[in-house]
């Protein structure tokens, strides 16, 4: 199982990487692997400002339909577009072409509240 020691994690499976003021999210191997194959990500959010773990869109999997909670307050300011077409790159490439929205986050200190990669690891028992 690929859990990146470079990104930070949420209790909710997602993948956080910070650059600046912006965080790219997805879901994590981990995740993608219970769900299945990804058949849809839906994402209404775009240009909407959220607080940290409210939801920001689902993903849909052959037997099951999650949310998507989002791992820091901002504004959402992109979506992979290209999920739309092929939703199989969350299964295929889950930290890469698969990430799904990139957020200006506005409170930095919500940061220190993400999982490492090892607290992620004994969350999941890996």
């Amino acid at each position: 199982m690929n859990i990146p020691s470079d990104l930070k994690y949420t209790k909710d499976h997602e993948w956080v990487k910070i650059e600046g003021d912006t965080a790219t999210v997805g879901i994590t191997d981990f995740a993608q692997g219970e769900l299945g194959d990804i058949v849809y990500v839906e994402v209404e959010t775009v240009d909407e400002t959220l607080e940290i773990e409210e939801i920001f869109g689902t993903v849909e999997a052959v037997k099951t339909v999650s949310d998507l909670f989002l791992p820091l307050s901002g504004e959402i300011t992109e979506f992979n577009e290209s999920l739309e077409d092929e939703p199989e790159k969350v299964n295929s490439d889950p930290y890469g072409d698969g990430w799904m929205i990139k957020i200006k986050f506005s409170d930095a200190s919500q940061i220190d509240s993400l999982l490492s990669a090892d607290d992620y690891k004994a969350l999941i028992g890996a």
